[in-house]
């Protein structure tokens, strides 16, 4: 199963983007056998629209139109579920062993998510009530996903 990280905004060169490609990098070796994997970033624009509604919808359409067919899809946003990386994992697989093409994670832009994305996600993911930069959030993420793909293949990385 493909995994895609679509999200709103263009990751700068620096730090961020380096912890980024590092564990996107660690997924595919780690994740083939698991039948998980590659792992691709998909970068859209910043809307420039006027009103935050619009900016959100804007936004909203244009990652659902980057995704691949058939993707499953789990958003990041505030009001969605903390999980633990064992539960994250466990998703995963189960999105994995649906028989689903790709399962993309989905970070909207600095307004949100549009209503449109968070109705087809299969499932919201928040980390924590607090605000993180969204480039953080990638970083926390695609370290996330390198996790659970650990977690799936019996790999000491994660030693809760």
């Amino acid at each position: 199963m493909r995994l895609v990280l679509a999200c709103v905004g263009r990751l700068k060169a620096g730090a961020e983007r380096d912890l980024v490609t590092r564990y996107v990098d660690r997924i595919r070796p780690a994740g083939r056998p698991l039948g998980l994997g590659p792992c691709d970033m998909i970068e859209i624009p910043e809307s420039a629209a006027r009103r935050a509604e619009d900016r959100m919808a804007e936004e909203g359409a244009a990652l659902l139109a980057a995704l691949p067919a058939g993707a499953g899809l789990i958003a990041l946003d505030p009001r969605g579920r903390q999980l633990s990386s064992e539960d994250f994992a466990t998703r995963m697989a189960a999105q994995r062993d649906g028989g689903l093409p790709a399962l993309a994670f989905i970070i909207g832009g600095a307004d949100g998510l549009a209503d449109a994305v968070r109705d087809k996600a299969a499932l919201m993911v928040a980390y924590g009530t607090a605000t993180f930069p969204h480039q953080l959030v990638r970083v926390m993420l695609a370290e996330q996903i390198y996790r659970a793909v650990t977690i799936l293949a019996g790999h000491p990385y994660h030693r809760a």
